[in-house]
């Protein structure tokens, strides 16, 4: 059964309706309901943003903190509307791949069922899923009703997504793994980012992938991935020349928001412009203690200043109320390092802190959302990927756009990183020549980002071409 909020208006036949399914993750989450936001905003064309989220996550409607400067966006509350539908979701999906197309024939059911619901009142209803949720879009019922198409929405960086799909390729002698420039970069194999379980279902995803839907968008800027961007939108051995739309950053809506009320940024007030490094490794990665006091112990040694988010990572469900792991410090750590760090035990303003003038450096696991926030911020990256994407999103901040360094190798992501090698990262970082430039081509790039998204830019551009494109006659 729906549940409906904020309904600006019913579907007539003249209105084109736009369906949201979004993987059930708090990245994944949040980039769909912020594109929902933009899609709304387009209201003269009459156009209506639907979002479908589990029963799991329903709280999103509320104010928790993940979503409150999305939900609480005044850029877009006085001007957008969603609907918002539940849908059954089983309570023990941990929302990995395989678990997801376990539990597909339900929700395939329930997409169609809303697919022919809404086409039958609508001019055209447009389903943007994200890819990971491909298997619950049935394709024989989009191809069967005139009036509904399919675009796939890429949660990952174009050239992370290029190189999955470039590998996947039956043509061995495909530009990336002819072109010298590529086979310099020290990209990770595929078998090493994913467990071996998630390896298997992705052989037939990346398959699956190029053919399925009338286009894909990308939480990405021209500005930043251009080169990929073309390359997947023009290579027919890897796309079949589907349309390729670049709609970020998402993130940058929130801009305008302000938490002055979070004791971060109270302390951030007080700091010297570029002197304070950022600390967080996203909400799906946990650490060994003994890492946790190695990084706690180069931090302290290192003398810089330093915010660091430090919680467990959540469980499958990243609405779970219950109470937050509390992972262990050296003793006296927190004391120790009053005035010159802060450690924060919930949720932080991300978005607000990396565009702080004090935030000068930011060490992160590459999780896509957090690098395209940095960028954009103009603050350069200590990279330590961990799995999945993450380490060809570092490849792509490092060695690319060199507008990072790398914590440690990759061929030691086993290894207990020391005190002494991330006290040596974060000088180098945040006070040496070479910070220094890899800061200044990260603000000049952030810069370029600030473009695309005021009027007349890049990134403004790609949402009229496609709001164009699905409200064509």
């Amino acid at each position: 059964m729906a549940t409906e909020y904020s309904l600006k208006s019913s579907s007539s036949s003249s209105s084109v309706v736009v369906v949201m399914v979004p993987f059930p993750q708090q990245s994944h989450l949040n980039q769909l309901l912020q594109l929902s936001h933009v899609i709304s905003s387009y209201d003269n064309n009459n156009i209506h943003a639907h979002y479908v989220a589990s029963t799991l996550h329903k709280t999103l409607v509320n104010s928790r903190s993940p979503f409150r400067s999305t939900l609480h966006n005044q850029e877009f509350n006085s001007t957008t509307s969603i609907q918002f539908h539940e849908f059954p979701i089983p309570q023990n999906l941990t929302a990995a791949p395989p678990d997801l197309l376990a539990a597909s024939p339900d929700l395939r059911r329930f997409i169609t069922d809303l697919i022919r619901s809404l086409s039958s009142s609508a001019r055209r209803v447009v389903i943007v899923h994200d890819v990971l949720m491909g298997s619950v879009i049935d394709d024989d019922v989009v191809v069967s009703i005139p009036n509904v198409e399919s675009y796939g929405f890429n949660c990952i960086s174009a050239f992370t997504s290029f190189t999955f799909l470039s590998e996947s390729s039956t043509d061995h002698n495909h530009e990336f793994c002819t072109n010298n420039y590529y086979n310099k970069l020290s990209i990770p194999a595929r078998d090493e980012c994913f467990p071996p379980e998630v390896n298997l279902y992705l052989d037939s995803f990346f398959q699956s992938m190029k053919a399925r839907g009338s286009g894909d968008l990308y939480n990405t800027c021209r500005s930043i991935e251009n080169t990929f961007l073309d390359l997947l939108a023009d290579d027919n051995e890897l796309r079949c020349k589907k349309r390729v739309w670049a709609v970020g950053p998402l993130h940058r809506l929130n801009s305008n928001i302000s938490d002055n009320g979070h004791e971060c940024l109270r302390w951030l007030n007080d700091q010297e412009p570029n002197t304070v490094l950022y600390v967080s490794f996203g909400t799906t990665v946990s650490m060994l203690d003994k890492q946790i006091e190695e990084i706690a112990l180069g931090l302290e040694q290192s003398g810089e200043k330093f915010i660091w988010v430090l919680r467990d990572a959540d469980k499958g469900d990243v609405f779970d109320e219950g109470v937050v792991g509390r992972p262990q410090l050296p003793d006296g750590f927190e004391e120790r390092v009053r005035g010159m760090g802060m450690v924060v035990r919930e949720w932080a303003p991300q978005v607000e802190i990396l565009g702080h003038p004090s935030t000068g450096g930011f060490m992160s696991h590459c999780g896509w959302n957090s690098c395209l926030e940095s960028i954009s911020m103009g603050v350069p990256i200590a990279a330590w990927p961990m799995c999945a994407d993450q380490p060809r999103n570092a490849v792509l901040i490092t060695e690319v756009l060199k507008v990072g360094l790398e914590v440690r190798e990759w061929r030691k992501r086993k290894e207990l990183v020391s005190s002494e090698v991330i006290e040596k990262v974060v000088e180098r970082l945040m006070r040496s020549d070479e910070g220094v430039e890899i800061r200044k081509r990260a603000e000049e790039l952030g810069g370029e980002v600030w473009k695309s998204v005021a009027e007349g830019g890049v990134t403004r551009g790609e949402w009229d071409s496609f709001i164009a494109h699905i409200t064509r006659s």
